[in-house]
């Protein structure tokens, strides 16, 4: 529970919490042959460093592994201790698309039987956090394999892709994904890889130069990926699929959904299995991660703005911890509405994952 400046309270669901193995060794020990003498690139290999670091400041557990986001007691100190947070839905970070999609698929199973394991099933706050299930796109059989082996377990409340996909998701070849993850009652989070790997370039016209301009760039991919979706009928085709895009570009919805229903009914004869509006398909499909670097940032009409779109009944709370960006529902724009507050910072998730949470009294 969060208390405010009012002291006045606020339940908090972060929705976006970034776990990792302790070390490249720790991660080979839950590998089996042949894949555990394969090269494998490290977490942190990517092509865009950010200038200061990748973490935030005391986020790594001194003499308890490499990488920050790898201690469940150190994690669950600093977020239910300290920041006031109730309920954490983890996300392993991997290493992106290998050119083996076999080798890919046994390092995310190998990630979410560390998940289960170590913060699922035992520990001081094993209770207060939920698991993102990590599966592999270019293996259906193999992702497959994973949702029938997890996706019944108590913790787990969705299934995990990388955004850095090598053909838009909305393509056939994924149909059984989303199929089976509607069956299953699980959202499908798409998160920015933290491998770079051989994913394809970041931006339709090639690679920029700097960090800054990647990742003001990047969250324009959850857009292509979702109007593809929209394009291609899939909410159609699967009325239970729920999209979670896990890190930003909410702010990008509205002007983009404004241009796709200017052609949404005029070109009707060229998508006849999406016969809606693109914007009817957004409510109860289509939710966001509040990004730190999301728009318009603390403005009069923060609020106002929120609420095109039906964005208010979409946008969840994630602090992106333990990432340099991590937030805090305390840099929230001042301008939001109490309704529109309480539905970020828990409602809208508590709803989509199914989690129940004591509300303080006074709370709507």
């Amino acid at each position: 529970m969060k208390f405010t400046a009012d002291g006045s309270s606020i339940p908090v669901i972060d929705a976006s919490v970034h776990i990792f193995f302790g070390s490249n060794r720790d991660m080979r020990g839950f590998l089996r042959e042949p894949y555990r003498s394969r090269g494998i690139p490290d977490a942190e290999m990517d092509w865009y460093g950010a200038p200061g670091g990748e973490y935030a400041a005391g986020t790594k557990p001194e003499g308890r592994g490499k990488y920050p986001g790898s201690d469940p007691e150190f994690v669950g100190r600093q977020l239910f201790d300290e920041r006031g947070v109730d309920i954490a839905i983890l996300h392993p970070m991997t290493r992106g698309i290998l050119p083996d999609r076999h080798l890919t698929t046994a390092v995310l199973a190998a990630h979410n039987e560390m998940m289960v394991t170590r913060w699922l099933d035992k520990g001081e706050y094993s209770s207060r956090f939920r698991g993102t299930i990590r599966v592999n796109p270019e293996d259906i059989p193999g992702a497959l394999r994973e949702i029938h082996k997890w996706g019944d377990h108590p913790g787990v409340v969705q299934i995990g892709i990388p955004l850095q996909s090598r053909e838009l998701y909305g393509k056939p070849q994924f149909w059984p994904l989303w199929e089976a993850a509607a069956a299953a009652g699980l959202p499908v989070a798409a998160h920015v890889e933290t491998g770079e790997s051989i994913g394809f370039a970041p931006t339709p016209s090639g690679h920029p130069r700097t960090y800054e301009q990647y990742l003001g760039f990047q969250s324009l991919n959850y857009i292509y990926h979702l109007m593809n979706m929209i394009a291609e009928g899939v909410f159609e085709r699967f009325p239970a699929l729920k999209f979670v895009w896990a890190d930003g570009a909410a702010d990008m919805l509205t002007p983009f959904t404004w241009r796709m229903d200017t052609f949404g009914r005029p070109h009707l004869e060229q998508t006849p299995w999406a016969p809606r509006m693109p914007s009817d398909y957004l409510p109860g499909h289509v939710y966001f991660v509040q990004g730190s670097l999301d728009g318009p940032g603390d403005t009069e009409f923060a609020g106002e703005w929120l609420g095109f779109t039906g964005k208010e009944d979409m946008v969840m709370f994630g602090s992106s911890y333990p990432h340099w960006h991590s937030g805090d529902i305390d840099s929230l724009p001042s301008a939001l509405t109490a309704e529109q507050r309480e539905k970020l910072c828990w409602r809208n998730a508590a709803g989509l994952y199914g989690i129940e949470i004591p509300v303080p009294s006074g709370t709507r």
